[in-house]
């Protein structure tokens, strides 16, 4: 019985030693770390407060979402209606339309412009003279800098009835007769052709840096043992940027349901409406429009928690397949 208390005072005393060294030491870890990174800290500030204030701070603003919320009352002083709006926005004969309409645009995103770009970043990496290489890459990067404004102003005139070049080959050569800019079949099609022409270029920035990493030995070994072009590309290329495209794939998917209120706006008229609406779109006509901001609060926080759940989704999927995934 002694010793069992003997032990246990030991395990105290033991306890009020240890704990205040462990305090100590990482008090002394994290003074450290300051003096030798403070600069890097500093400048961490800025970024840390733009996010504080404009990205979670109106996070508060969503609780709007779950009442009836009048703008003379405020936030905190509307009427709490539980779960009215989702109600209303699950119930709506809309609501499968819009969906449907959201995740297509966002699958042909998917299949079609994530790919281009890894694609134009391989080409782009197999070119040898640098003078032509940088001046594809500036050409393939200046549609990033154009506003969605300028992007529809061209389609208008490229394809639009009577007038656009691209109207006049179509109907004139080929013998067709569509209005593209108002058909619902062709509104698809223009609005993948503007994000491949406008992102497609950009969007091969973070491949090329990848590919810069890649060891050159593993090519060298690979011409030894008879590897052709497209040998190469398949068994050292990709695989060195594999874990660059898992990472890319993954963010993606959070934003599936964002595909982009100015452009599709600009491209919106009343024939192509049917295909047309989407959450971004069906906000601002519903929500905003009408003053129905609680409403247009729900469908953000639709949009937000599918997004959530299709990040966890795609990272366990990774890590289950051998990636490190995003965390």
């Amino acid at each position: 019985m002694s010793i069992q208390k003997l032990d246990a005072a030991d395990a105290v005393i033991l306890t009020e030693v240890v704990a205040p060294a462990r305090v100590r030491t990482r008090r002394n870890r994290w003074s450290t770390a300051w003096r030798r990174y403070r600069w890097f800290y500093l400048m961490l500030i800025p970024g840390v407060a733009y996010f504080a204030i404009f990205r979670y701070a109106p996070m508060v603003g969503a609780v709007i979402a779950f009442k009836n919320y009048v703008p003379f009352l405020g936030i905190f002083g509307s009427q709490w209606v539980g779960w009215a709006q989702f109600q209303q926005l699950f119930g709506s004969p809309d609501f499968l339309r819009i969906l449907t309409n959201t995740l297509i645009l966002a699958g042909l995103n998917l299949f079609i412009c994530f790919p281009l770009t890894i694609v134009v970043a391989l080409l782009l990496n197999e070119l040898r003279l640098t003078a032509v290489k940088r001046s594809v890459q500036t050409l393939i990067y200046i549609p990033h800098f154009l506003a969605w404004t300028i992007v529809a102003a061209l389609t208008y005139l490229l394809f639009a009835q009577g007038s656009g070049v691209l109207f006049g080959f179509f109907n004139g050569v080929l013998g067709t007769h569509v209005n593209f800019l108002t058909s619902p079949t062709w509104f698809r099609p223009l609005i993948i052709l503007q994000n491949m022409w406008k992102t497609t270029g950009w969007g091969t920035i973070i491949y090329l840096a990848a590919l810069a990493g890649v060891d050159a030995n593993q090519y060298e070994a690979a011409i030894i043992d008879g590897a052709g072009r497209w040998s190469r590309t398949w068994h050292v290329t990709l695989p060195a940027i594999r874990g660059t495209i898992v990472v890319m794939l993954i963010l993606s998917m959070g934003a599936i349901l964002n595909t982009g209120f100015e452009q599709i706006y600009l491209m919106t008229n009343s024939l192509n409406r049917s295909v047309a609406d989407v959450f971004d779109t069906f906000v601002y006509f519903v929500g905003i429009s009408q003053g129905s901001y609680s409403y247009a609060t729900a469908v953000g926080l639709f949009k937000a928690l599918v997004g959530v759940i299709l990040i966890g989704g795609a990272n366990w999927l990774a890590k289950r397949l051998g990636q490190d995934g995003i965390f």
